[in-house]
């Protein structure tokens, strides 16, 4: 099956090389180019997009804002570009729905691999932009609302561990090594940690462990409990 791309970036250059990566696979179409955020929601509208691949910084509409309005309707994911890993909006996208973020550096390879994972629905951090992640939950002071921390008792104790090694950015087969588990079995608790919280994706569920509490920056994580499953 064919992913349709839209690509939004206001330099030109950038917006077409980027298009000509993608189009360039067979599995893989670019069906718009915009060159800003409002120009990119309604392209993704039109052509019935899969994939939003969004600059951070546009004029007028940007990036986040872009992103949020694309999320707000189910059909179409969305994956962020900026020039540096020390953006400050970094966690903004994040939260606005991004799937995906990743530096306007990244190989043409891992390009392609980008739009295939989160077009598969899963999704996908550079390191550094997770570092980045990282950094803003260790500038806030520790906190953990009753209501946050309340949305875990809907775990099991495996799932909860499960969560635990989500935060920490392990994939799938990570996280069946370190659990003895297959991975079947574990993509079976990834699918039930994220029905049960309400998340979207892997990046919702590494949030969601920091803003509950799960895990500290610079702290011992939660004890998870004893495995039931």
């Amino acid at each position: 099956m064919t992913v349709t791309v839209v690509v939004a970036d206001d330099q030109e250059l950038v917006r077409s090389g980027f298009g000509m990566i993608l189009d360039a696979e067979t599995d893989i179409e670019v069906v718009a180019e915009a060159a800003d955020g409002a120009e990119a929601v309604t392209a993704v509208r039109r052509h019935g997009a899969q994939i939003a691949l969004l600059d951070v910084r546009m004029p007028g509409m940007d990036g986040i804002e872009a992103c949020r309005a694309i999320t707000a309707a189910p059909g179409c994911r969305v994956v962020m570009l900026t020039t540096f890993d020390t953006d400050e909006y970094v966690y903004a996208a994040l939260r606005a729905g991004a799937s995906g973020f990743l530096l306007k550096d990244v190989r043409r390879e891992d390009l392609v691999h980008a739009v295939r994972v989160v077009a598969a629905g899963d999704s996908l951090l550079a390191p550094s932009v997770a570092r980045r992640l990282v950094q803003e939950y260790a500038s806030r002071p520790v906190r953990r609302p009753v209501a946050e921390a309340a949305r875990l008792a809907a775990l099991t104790a495996r799932e909860r561990e499960t969560l635990l090694h989500l935060a920490r950015g392990r994939s799938n087969a990570e996280i069946a090594a370190a659990l003895t588990l297959s991975e079947h079995t574990v993509k079976t608790h990834v699918g039930n940690v994220l029905a049960k919280l309400g998340l979207r994706d892997r990046i919702q569920a590494v949030i969601c462990a920091y803003e509950t509490g799960l895990v500290v920056v610079g702290g011992a994580p939660e004890p998870p409990g004893t495995p039931d499953g």
